[in-house]
């Protein structure tokens, strides 16, 4: 069973930075593209950042130049480093995983970007 922990997520201040973690199980990390969505409220789920099983990665360009995915498949982990945080980054961030028609979402950390 394909299990996805997010952590990281927290309140900080405008200009800050937060660091995302996700934890997958269940699956054979390396052969999976991973992601970071995020959902504001009141508004859908939107991509933020993917890196596929070769590296390349791909952002929203609401958040170039300020975050960065990354992978360390020995330790089955996506991050998503957050910079140069803005109050409209504030969402639920989800981590996913997917291979072809195959898709696993977690459960969602909380970011809050207030003064």
């Amino acid at each position: 069973q394909v299990q996805l922990v997010e952590s990281g997520g927290g309140l900080v201040q405008p200009g800050g930075s937060l660091r995302l973690s996700c934890v997958a199980s269940g699956s054979i990390f390396s052969r999976y593209n991973m992601g970071w969505y995020r959902q504001a409220p009141g508004k859908q789920r939107e991509l933020v950042a993917t890196i596929n099983t070769g590296g390349t990665t791909n952002y929203a360009d609401s958040v170039k130049g300020r975050f960065a995915i990354s992978r360390d498949n020995a330790k089955n982990t996506v991050f998503l480093q957050m910079n140069s945080l803005k109050p409209e980054d504030t969402a639920v961030y989800y981590c996913k995983q997917a291979l072809g028609f195959q898709a696993y979402w977690g459960q969602g950390t909380q970011v809050t970007v207030s003064a």
